[in-house]
């Protein structure tokens, strides 16, 4: 029988090592590039999230013309908010995650803590009121809304969407209500990760914390916000449905004349003021096809508008504060994975603001480029409204960041061409996106 040489021996002693050896270098590297991947992705996060929000406030300093819109102090407020969530609360947040330990103390994990949940808070309420804002410029008549929305309403408003988050926040957290009767879950959290709050920062909610503060931080203002877009959206169409009303009547014929009823929103970046309407004498039936078609491209854009505005909303929010409302309920057993993930797509909402309530104003984008461009006049906004040959009425009626084309206050300018055609013209300036 032949028997194991000596040398054969001992490689099979010094191969289980090496290959161990081999396997935890292996699974560090991979560690190390998850790392670096992670850290680079969440750098991009931040960066994005500080350019966009910098950008909008730097352009409402810089052009007098948006500082004339009250809609826009909501969204430069939203913005600064959005830009302390992305220096103070996410720096430390990406630290913690890609590092996997705390450094900084019990006493700044509280401060972070509370600073979390105020900027986070802020920033919904700030959707919040900008929804309302819009409801009452679209969905009441003018007087209404002006005397709705005085200066000293909207600073309140703006003043209200920074002072209740600290009842949430700063005044609960640092007397630490959130931890009353689960002190016991947390020290085992603490002791899981680490032993001490100084290499680990939990954060742990008892039931009537979590409900109160999800209440005001997400589900009010959500209520809120749904009631007041699907007003809205319900408006547009009446609207809409009184300007294929219009364009009916004026197709029918007068004392042998061309009656020609135009519609238009040339410099507006809504959805629901993009569309024209154009009628003839003896209009057919194939020639009313065209205006079923407009009217569906403006309610299938409306509807896309607030299906991304809220869609977004509730994408990167709804996960979090239900897994926040659920967890206390379920002993505390939600992966603290998960509930990071559900917080970066929080914080990723305060990224995506500056497109969804800015980028997508044609006003703020002429005041982007002026920037970005080194101000170039060629991007400087045009202040008045051009007169053809045909007299058309300018109608500057866009209020909080909303088109009032929506609005049909047609003026009884008139004017015949030299064929004898009568013109009936309506031309709104609006700057602001729904």
């Amino acid at each position: 029988m032949a028997t194991a040489s000596p040398r054969h021996l001992l490689d099979d002693l010094i191969n289980p090592e090496q290959q161990q050896q081999d396997q935890q270098e292996q699974e560090e590297f991979l560690s190390s590039v998850e790392t670096v991947v992670l850290t680079i992705f969440l750098s991009i996060i931040i960066i994005m999230t500080v350019f966009g929000n910098l950008l909008v406030m730097v352009a409402l300093c810089k052009d007098r013309h948006l500082r004339k819109k009250k809609t826009n102090y909501f969204i430069v407020s939203l913005a600064f908010a959005d830009l302390l969530v992305a220096l103070v609360v996410m720096p430390f947040a990406a630290i913690e995650l890609t590092t996997g330990h705390w450094r900084y103390g019990e006493i700044f994990c509280l401060v972070r803590t509370s600073l979390d949940v105020l900027l986070t808070t802020a920033s919904i309420l700030h959707l919040c009121c900008i929804a309302l804002d819009r409801y009452y410029a679209i969905c009441c008549q003018p007087l209404v809304y002006r005397h709705k929305m005085t200066p000293l309403r909207v600073a309140v408003m703006l003043g209200g969407c920074w002072l209740i988050p600290t009842f949430i926040s700063f005044l609960p957290i640092m007397q630490s209500w959130n931890a009353i009767g689960i002190e016991d879950i947390i020290e085992e959290r603490r002791a899981l990760t680490g032993g001490s709050n100084d290499t680990s920062c939990v954060f742990l909610v008892n039931r009537p914390y979590a409900l109160i503060c999800s209440a005001v931080a997400f589900y009010v203002p959500l209520a809120l916000m749904v009631l007041a877009y699907q007003r809205i959206y319900v408006t547009a169409m009446t609207h809409v449905r009184q300007i294929e009303t219009l364009q009916r009547a004026g197709s029918a014929p007068v004392c042998s004349t061309e009656p020609i009823i135009t519609v238009r929103s040339s410099t507006s970046s809504d959805p629901l003021d993009h569309y024209r309407l154009r009628t003839t004498t003896g209009s057919s039936s194939s020639e009313q096809a065209p205006v079923s078609n407009s009217r569906m491209r403006i309610e299938t854009k409306a509807a896309k508008t607030l299906a991304v505005i809220m869609g977004c909303f509730c994408l990167c929010w709804a996960p979090f504060f239900i897994t926040n409302v659920v967890d206390p309920f379920i002993h505390y057993s939600v992966p603290w994975q998960l509930w990071t993930a559900w917080l970066w797509l929080g914080y990723i909402n305060s990224g995506l603001n500056p497109f969804l309530y800015a980028f997508l104003n044609r006003a703020f984008r002429r005041a982007f480029l002026v920037i970005l461009c080194c101000g170039d006049e060629r991007y400087s906004r045009q202040g008045s409204c051009s007169y053809g040959n045909a007299h058309r009425a300018c109608s500057a009626a866009s209020v909080n960041g909303t088109s009032m084309a929506l609005r049909l206050s047609f003026l009884p300018n008139r004017s015949y061409s030299d064929n004898g055609r009568m013109i009936l013209g309506h031309e709104h300036e609006s700057q602001d996106s729904l």
